[in-house]
Formats: C-alpha cells, structure tokens, sequence
C-alpha cells in the first residue's frame, strides 16, 4: 500500500483544515519545507492540493507546487481546481506525476475520458469527495444528489484507473477512517482506492491494508504526530 502525505497549500501555506471548513484552519508553515520533511522520514509519493485553487476553479498556487516538484525526488498527485484539459496540461507542466480530478468527474466526464486519451490513464486521478454518501463539489462547498458508488462506476467505464476517495465528514478530525465505505467504492468500481480523511492511527492504516486499499493519504496525523511516516511505512 503506498503512503501519501498531503501538503494542501492556502494562500501560499501549508494548512490543514476541519471538516473542509476554510474557516477552521491550521497554518504549518511552508508546503516546501513540509514535503521536505515528509520526504527525510521516507515517504515514496506526496499529495498536494491547492485549496485556493479548489475553490476557485483556477491554479493560485502554481509557483509554490512548482517549487515543490524542483525541490523532491519522489512524485507528486496535485489536486485543486482543475476542471479543464488545459488546466491539466498547465498542472502537468508544473512538474506534477499525477492531477486529480473531483468537479469535472461530475460535470464533465467526457473531458475526463478526452483526457485519459491525451495524456495517460496513470496522469489522471478522479476525486471522490462524499458526505453521508454523496458527491461533494467545488471545494466542498456544494452537495450534489450524485451518489459516490455511482460516480466511481461511470470514472471506471470511461477508463479512470486511480480514484481518490475522501469522506469529508472524517476530513482532519482524527476520528478513523471510513473503511467500509473505501472498500464499498473500491469493490462496486474495480478502481484502484485510495483513502482519505479520518486517518488518525496505525491502526487505521493496518485495516485499509488488510482490505488491500492501493493507498492511503496520511494528513493531520503526521502534523500533530500521532505517528510519523516511516512509523506508517513500517506497518504497510
């Protein structure tokens, strides 16, 4: 199972939000310091997101994901506002592995499958963001009537191969993962899973392992050192 330390970056810093709420915000000082550190303790992958970007339907913080990628030897998945095939191609030439996807899965699938065909199954990441069952979209700030299971279906027929799900409800709370409802998705769609939100032990970890979940992104945790991330690698 791979590990993913996020670095979502607001307003040029590094943060960690509750539940998603812009308003409810940690500051953790500079995103290239923070993948640096997640890199010295030997994490394999890192995932960025650019929350300003999110919510604005646009890359606002281009200049710092770049500095990133320069910085790190490891590949990078870049989430955040990315809605277009011409804001795929400006985040790829960013330096990023990997975009995802979360708004445009649910308003403009056909772009998606168009992207897979341009750039690669493996560039193209769908994000499932749900509350009790549902799509969120646009940052989360809005719910949709589109269920998650449905939603991994339609990405997994037009050739999505990656899909990360994060159950907002659990999103830097510290209150465990949604296990089921991961592997509920993982099992209905045929995609590769990776789990977000609510990741708060080692534990947690060990159950997405036994489920054989593709991945698993570690966010509060590892700020507020519940565990670090070679204690996380040790245990998958």
């Amino acid at each position: 199972m791979i590990l993913f330390p996020a670095v979502d970056i607001l307003k040029g810093r590094s943060v960690r939000l509750m539940h998603g709420d812009y308003n409810q915000v940690t500051d953790y000082g500079d995103p290239v310091e923070m993948a640096q550190k997640w890199t010295l303790q030997g994490a394999e992958f890192l995932h960025v997101v650019d929350l300003d970007g999110a919510k604005l339907g646009e890359g606002v913080n281009s200049d710092v994901v770049k500095e990133i990628t320069s910085a790190l030897k490891i590949p990078v998945q870049l989430g955040g506002g990315i809605r277009t095939l011409t804001d795929i191609e400006k985040r790829l030439n960013t330096g990023v592995s990997r975009v995802i996807l979360g708004t445009a899965c649910c308003s403009n699938p056909d772009m998606i499958a168009e992207a897979i065909k341009k750039f690669g199954a493996e560039r193209i990441v769908a994000g499932i963001d749900a509350k009790d069952g549902y799509v969120a979209i646009k940052g989360w700030v809005e719910l949709s009537t589109l269920k998650s299971v449905d939603l991994g279906r339609t990405m997994s027929d037009i050739g999505v191969k990656y899909v990360v799900f994060t159950d907002i409800g659990r999103d830097g709370a510290l209150t465990g993962v949604n296990v089921s409802a991961t592997v509920e998705l993982m099992k209905a769609t045929g995609l590769s899973c990776i789990a977000s939100g609510g990741v708060a032990t080692l534990d947690d970890l060990v159950a997405l392992k036994q489920e054989n979940l593709y991945g698993a992104i570690l966010g509060r945790a590892i700020y507020t050192n519940q565990f670090d991330v070679s204690d996380a690698l040790k245990v998958v």
